[in-house]
Order: C-alpha cells, then sequence, then structure tokens
C-alpha cells in the first residue's frame, strides 16, 4: 500500500476515535494552520550576529556550546538555512531576529546609529516566505554593557546610549510591520544585574522604568509594532540581582500597556509559565511566550515535547487565548545540526498545541463545572492515550511537509551538499 495512503487510513481511524468524544479533527487542522510560530534566527549561528564577522554574543547569561560544524557565517548563508529549517515544518511561520543581524556591508554601525536601511534585506527576504517578522534589540555583547548594566545603568551617558538603541529598534520593528503587513513584535531584554548582594535594589529600577519610558515615549501604531519586556529571574554574571525581574515588568506591563514576554527557561526550575499564562492575560490584553527548554537553569535546550510544552499548549486552547498570545522559540544548541534543532523545535510545538486542540476541553470544563472531578480525572487522562500521531501526520501530508522522519533525510542531504562545505 502506498505511504500515503497508509497515512490517509490510519488519519480517518483517529478522526472517529475523536468524533466519539465531539472533537473535530478537521477544525483542529484549520486552526493549526492559522498559528504562525515565530522562529529564532540566532539558532543558525550560535548567536555569533552579523556586525563583526566571527563574533559570538556573550553576556548576561547567554552562551551556545557546542562545536557542530557548518553554522552561517554570512547574511546569505543564515537565510539559506532559514528557508530549509521552514520548508520542513508544516504551516507559515514568522522569523524573530535581534538587532545584531543588520546587514551592514561590512562597515560597522553601533546599536544607536541602526536604521531599517540595514534590515530592508532581511524585510525584502521575508516577502512572500514568511507569515511575518519579530525583533529584539541587542542590549548584551557590547563595550557598553561589560559591566552588566544597559538601560539602568548608573552612567548617563551610557544608559542614553542603550536608550537611543532601544528607539531605534523600535522604528526598524515599526517598519517591518508596516512593509509586511503584519505586527511586529519588539521584544525588551536587558541583562541589567549584579553577581553578588547588591546594597540597593531599588535605584537601579527607578532608572530602568526612566530608561524604558523614554524608549517607548514616541507613539507608535500598534498595527505595526507591538511592544514587549521580558523578565528574568537569574543569569550569569546576575546571579544575585536582577534589575528587570518578574514583577517589575509585570507592573511595567500593566501600567503601561505593553506585552510581557514569558520565557519558560527565566524562572525558578519549580516554577512554569503554563500556569501563568492565565493570570497574565486577566490584566493585559495579549503576551509573547518564549518557549525554551531550560536544564538546571536557563539553557535554552531545544524544545522537546514534553510534560510543560503540553500544559503551556492545553493553557492556549483551554482558556481560548491564542488570538491573544504570540509564540516564539529560543534556544541555541551548538552540539547538533542546527537546522534540525530549528525543525524539531518548531514541530514539537505545533505537534503539542495539536493535541490541545484535539482535547475534549468543552467536555472537560463541564464535567469540572458541575462537580464532577471524577469524570473531570478520568477523561483529562484517558486523552493522553488518543492518537493525535496520526492527525499529525495527516497535517503534514496536507501541507506538503515531511511526514514522521522524512526530514531528517533532507536536513543530513543538505548538510552534505550546503554546511559541510562552510
Amino acid at each position: 500500500m502506498p505511504k500515503d495512503k497508509q497515512i490517509e487510513q490510519a488519519y480517518e481511524l483517529a478522526r472517529q476515535r475523536y468524533a466519539e468524544l465531539g472533537v473535530d479533527a478537521q477544525v483542529a487542522m484549520r486552526i493549526l494552520q492559522t498559528i504562525a510560530i515565530s522562529i529564532h534566527c540566532w539558532q543558525g549561528d550560535d548567536l555569533g550576529g552579523l556586525e563583526r564577522p566571527g563574533a559570538v554574543l556573550t553576556g548576561g547569561g547567554i552562551q551556545a556550546t557546542g562545536n557542530y560544524p557548518g553554522k552561517a557565517r554570512t547574511i546569505d548563508e543564515l537565510q539559506g538555512d532559514i528557508e530549509k529549517a521552514v520548508s520542513l515544518i508544516p504551516g507559515k511561520h514568522r522569523l524573530n531576529l535581534h538587532a545584531s543581524y543588520l546587514d551592514n556591508a561590512d562597515k560597522f554601525v553601533d546599536r544607536d546609529q541602526i536604521t531599517v536601511k540595514h534590515f530592508q534585506p532581511w524585510i525584502d527576504w521575508a516577502k512572500g516566505r514568511l507569515a511575518g517578522l519579530d525583533f529584539n534589540p541587542t542590549f548584551f555583547s557590547h563595550p557598553k554593557a561589560l559591566d552588566g548594566f544597559t538601560l539602568s545603568h548608573p552612567d548617563k551617558a551610557i544608559r542614553q546610549f542603550w536608550i537611543e538603541h532601544g528607539r531605534a529598534s523600535r522604528r526598524i520593528a515599526a517598519e517591518i510591520g508596516r512593509q509586511l503587513g503584519s505586527p511586529c513584535v519588539n521584544n525588551v531584554w536587558v541583562p541589567d544585574g549584579y553577581k553578588d548582594t547588591p546594597a540597593d535594589r531599588l535605584a537601579p529600577r527607578r532608572r530602568l522604568i526612566e530608561s524604558l519610558d523614554q524608549v517607548f515615549a514616541e507613539k507608535a501604531d500598534t498595527k505595526y509594532v507591538l511592544d514587549s519586556v521580558e523578565p528574568k529571574l537569574f543569569g550569569i554574571g546576575s546571579e544575585s540581582y536582577v534589575v528587570g525581574s518578574h514583577e517589575f515588568y509585570m507592573g511595567y506591563a500593566v501600567s503601561r500597556g505593553k506585552l510581557l514576554c514569558l520565557d519558560s527557561g527565566h524562572f525558578h526550575p519549580t516554577e512554569v509559565i503554563s500556569d501563568k499564562i492565565s493570570s497574565v492575560l486577566c490584566f493585559l490584553d495579549r503576551i509573547l511566550l518564549h518557549v525554551s527548554r531550560p536544564v538546571r537553569w536557563d539553557s535554552d535546550h531545544v524544545v522537546a515535547l514534553d510534560d510543560e510544552l503540553f500544559a503551556i499548549a492545553r493553557e492556549l486552547v483551554r482558556g481560548d487565548f491564542l488570538h491573544r498570545v504570540h509564540i516564539g522559540l529560543d534556544f541555541f544548541d551548538a552540539s547538533i545540526n542546527r537546522i534540525a534543532a530549528w525543525v524539531i523545535g518548531a514541530r514539537n510545538m505545533l505537534k503539542a498545541l495539536l493535541a490541545a486542540m484535539l482535547e475534549p476541553t468543552s467536555m472537560i470544563q463541564n464535567m469540572e463545572a458541575k462537580g464532577d472531578l471524577t469524570g473531570r480525572l478520568a477523561l483529562m487522562e484517558e486523552t493522553k492515550s488518543l492518537p493525535f500521531g496520526p492527525v499529525w501526520d495527516y497535517y503534514c501530508l496536507s501541507k506538503n511537509a515531511p511526514v514522521a522522519m522524512a526530514w531528517l533525510d533532507e536536513v543530513r542531504s543538505y548538510e552534505q551538499e550546503v554546511l559541510n562545505k562552510r
């Protein structure tokens, strides 16, 4: 029997199983195809950026480990690798850029001087290929960030440099959104903090508020740019104190009407962002997710199809939050094929969303509302063994994306033909 026919038959059996519980698999797949995951550019070159050839971005606890051959060295190589990755991921998705990935024509441009012309090649390339671009100012790996402070720096001149970088990045993001016809999420994360216990926790936070207010002072059209702020618990070099903590940015986002970014690696190991989503969305219209996989700390491993990923997806579906949440990935593993890392992470995020969409949510919630907690637990457990795999395979087939492990063969061929020649 032809492989495609086997996939279709397996899907039909799975569809019937879900239909028995009142779940329409076709509807789930139609919803899934509307979800655009923002795939991060920095997995492709170990956070090297394009400011200076051969550079490796570090600072703020950010470090890609490993020495797998074939990393991208130029904008053309990086774009080619991204094209290959997205061709193996069903659906149409976005790309998340850092400001350090500018096209400076081999002439150094400092970060307070960047303009949209330095990113026009990315915009032109994205047209027709992607659902949109997102953006991040780069507040690390720079001489003016060596002491671990940027927007909260006690030196006003250094603070002003980073304020101008933030303003420039925001203008670029707005123009990206205008040209591509899709709002660009511009996410601000700064590494500011102390290695050891500070004597004054308040002053840096007051300076950060003032700086952020200046960054966001220029009126921006939310049709083109959505401002986001990202907290963190700690980083290497800021183990004892981070200026931009979760509580700080929660207050800032609520009081200023910004998106709050929840990064799954930025909290205590016993905390999970799946438990925070509904709380935050009680007070904010939208949020941004950076889906990662922490191991011991914010180590940004490739997203795995683990319990927390399923929990995040279920929370988005059960709460009807998909239209209010922007989903981005954030990991960087230099120990494996970098394109494979993108594909594994993105496909896992989509698998988790599909599994959540195939859950008989209304039935489970009705049981809970009626006080039938026994039935709730029984049905929630039963759904875990329902055959969402055949539905996923059929979805990939319908989107002309490789089914099962077929994508890995394409990655290995690309490695032989392209990556190994670098």
